[in-house]
């Protein structure tokens, strides 16, 4: 099986790249990456000829850019409809929800509150349209083993006096990359098609998410700055999809203990 993955310089899609027992072809837009192929999403053009002449089996679509509707947006739509019979597995994410006091399941319907979660809420509705059979896995706080997640580099930053604080009233369910990483992979293989949702089972605010960090890597979890923070309380259930997974998405207590 030949699998493109785009985003391929990124803490989750190098990851992808690293587990897959698949001939992979690695996508990137600013970073090479060893055997890469440069693509820019937002052209639609350069999408559809780096498809046609790759040809891939299945496509792991993990590129984004927070900021940037025309790569998280448009670029995904330049993505599924250049790979028309291919399957596709979309890396969305939990705040195309906005909040609420029961988690969210695969079946709840998006309601986005920020600029980002908007930009996947319309990436998702593209992809559904478009490919029906597609999978939209959401996700939560992608965390790594080395510092290389933007939480991770936030919490150091904060521990050696940079200004900013961590939240106390945003609740969100972290996932190691590795989980994550596996868990796409085995839906792009799998017949499931539709909402998927790959997030850690424990909710935890920024805060206690932070702590952990810092008592694994050997900082003082008290000495980090806090503050309430606007309220989102954003949780995935994802009990339905881990019950199809080999994978186990494990919790954050466990991954960072």
């Amino acid at each position: 099986m030949r699998v493109l993955v785009t985003g391929a310089a990124g803490l989750l899609g190098s990851e992808v790249v690293r587990l897959a027992e698949h001939e992979v072809v690695p996508t990137y837009y600013r970073v090479p990456v060893p055997g890469g192929v440069r693509m820019d999403v937002r052209e639609r053009g350069e999408v559809e000829d780096v498809i046609r002449k790759v040809r891939p089996d299945g496509i792991i679509h993990a590129a984004f850019q927070q900021s940037d509707w025309a790569t998280t947006a448009d670029g995904t739509a330049h993505i599924a409809r250049a790979a028309r019979g291919t399957r596709i597995v979309f890396v969305s994410t939990d705040v195309v929800f906005g909040g609420g006091d029961q988690p969210y399941d695969e079946d709840a319907m998006p309601c986005p509150v920020t600029p980002y979660g908007a930009a996947k809420a319309a990436a998702e509705t593209v992809v559904r349209a478009i490919d029906p059979t597609a999978v939209i896995a959401r996700t939560s706080l992608i965390i790594g083993s080395d510092r290389t997640s933007s939480t991770e580099r936030l919490v150091h930053a904060l521990a050696t006096g940079e200004p900013g604080a961590l939240y106390t009233g945003n609740i969100r369910c972290p996932v190691h990359v590795t989980d994550l990483a596996s868990a796409l992979l085995e839906l792009l293989v799998s017949d499931v098609r539709g909402a998927a949702h790959v997030a850690g089972p424990e909710a935890v605010t920024r805060l206690e998410l932070g702590r952990l960090i810092a008592a694994r890597d050997g900082l003082d979890p008290h000495a980090l700055p806090f503050a309430p923070g606007p309220p989102s309380n954003v949780r995935l259930d994802g009990k339905r999809t881990q019950a199809i997974l080999r994978t186990r998405l494990r919790p954050v207590s466990e991954f960072l203990a």
